[in-house]
């Protein structure tokens, strides 16, 4: 049973890293060369195995591991240095409080108005944090 357990928690994690994997490709991989590109984006978001891409790439399997490696850090790196996606969660949490206190102020009615001006007030100070932001 804790054998089972083990094995999804692996899985899980796998998953977890793919979905960051292909975030920071989505935020930099632009600023990876073509053919890392193309390796990286076979290997990462089309599912191929290293041996299909090394056979498609006219490499060794060691060759395409050691590209998806190195993309894999440089890409890690950019984020460290530049953090563009810590920033984007952070302004979508942001982007997702307005939208929660606009609807509060939407549904209240006329008795809350002074609830409103204080929605109205945190919804001027996150708007005025994701501009300054940008």
């Amino acid at each position: 049973m804790s054998e089972q357990i083990e094995k999804k928690d692996n899985n899980i994690k796998q998953i977890d890293k793919l979905v960051e994997l292909s975030l920071l490709y989505d935020f930099y991989g632009e600023l990876l060369k073509e053919n890392q590109k193309y390796i990286y984006e076979d290997y990462i978001l089309n599912d191929l195995s290293l041996s299909e891409i090394a056979e498609h790439q006219g490499i060794s399997r060691q060759g395409v591991h050691d590209i998806v490696k190195r993309c894999s850090n440089q890409l890690i790196n950019y984020e460290e240095k530049l953090h563009l996606i810590e920033k984007f969660e952070q302004t979508k949490q942001k982007v997702g409080r307005i939208k929660e206190l606009s609807g509060r102020i939407l549904t209240s009615n006329a008795s809350e108005l002074p609830k409103e001006c204080a929605l109205l007030t945190e919804i001027e100070s996150l708007s005025d944090s994701i501009l300054e932001d940008l």
